[in-house]
């Protein structure tokens, strides 16, 4: 069979949302250290992958717009906040065995995006879509309810995704060059978080048996973005979009049948809520008219 782009870019489109969503078995490796000291090895070896990366590719030329940029330097800066909170919040997460959770803030994040276009770039819901929101809302008002608590994680990731692909949207900057500035806005901070701990002799760097996981956190979190840049190009948005449910959709396998985490008929209700929402909204967006 010939292979051809658009097949090509479901391929590596799907094997990045395939590795985003087997993740928490990789993080679970590095359960033993804080989320913290983990999120840090991730954003310091993450810049080292992505420095080889821009070297063998377009060079450095996003440097040089940051020294005449300020706003470009001050979206990022916003960006790389949002994205160490979302990192950190996902990997705490599953080491407090909480993956359910924490699947269903990336179930709700499509369904937000839709809502904050809305709100902020004046962009038109159709019936739909105001349908699948509702329907969502309501699934995450019948989770606070029965839980008796606001579900702060879930919530959380979804935000805090959802406002930096906002603000990305609109960032005059490609996917590959931000994320390389976010991660060395992000770096000092995270070498010096591990030279703290280095300090306090509290570094797991020298374990033996969590080195490698610790260098790999780099590669987990570059391949899978070469691999999902490379996909986006060759792609519909529709394709695109619906193949993000991919990763949370794994998650909560994992969740239920790997991790064993508590899954009664009151989460059930709250998740076929929202899965509804989410087939309403795929639906409609694979129907709705291309724009030239």
């Amino acid at each position: 069979m010939q292979s051809t782009p658009a097949r090509q870019g479901f391929l590596a489109a799907f094997a990045a949302f395939a590795i985003w969503g087997f993740s928490p078995l990789y993080w679970k490796l590095l359960a033993d250290i804080g989320a913290l000291e983990a999120v840090s090895h991730r954003i310091i070896w993450s810049l080292l992958m992505l420095t080889i990366v821009m070297a063998l590719g377009g060079g450095f030329g996003v440097l040089r717009r940051l020294r005449t940029e300020p706003r470009l330097v001050l979206i990022l800066a916003t960006t790389t906040t949002l994205t160490a909170i979302n990192w950190l919040l996902f990997v705490w997460a599953i080491f407090r065995g909480r993956v359910l959770e924490a699947s269903l803030g990336y179930f709700i994040a499509p369904l937000l995006n839709v809502l904050l276009g809305r709100l902020f770039l004046g962009e038109r819901l159709r019936p739909w879509q105001r349908a699948a929101v509702l329907l969502a809302t309501a699934g995450v008002a019948w989770r606070m309810l029965h839980l008796g608590a606001f579900p702060w994680i879930p919530q959380s990731l979804a935000l805090t995704f959802s406002i930096y692909g906002l603000i990305r949207k609109q960032a005059p900057v490609g996917a590959l060059d931000g994320l390389f500035v976010e991660t060395l806005f992000a770096a000092p901070f995270a070498v010096a978080w591990i030279g703290w701990l280095t300090w306090q002799g509290s570094n797991h760097m020298g374990t033996p048996a969590l080195l490698l996981p610790l260098i790999g956190t780099g590669l987990l979190t570059a391949l899978p973005l070469l691999m999902f840049a490379y996909g986006a190009r060759r792609l519909s948005l529709a394709t695109l979009g619906f193949a993000q449910y991919i990763s949370p959709s794994l998650e909560f396998i994992l969740a239920v049948f790997v991790f064993r985490e508590n899954f009664d008929h009151i989460a059930l209700i709250g998740f076929v809520c929202i899965w509804i929402a989410l087939a309403i909204f795929s639906l409609d967006a694979m129907r709705a008219p291309r724009p030239l």
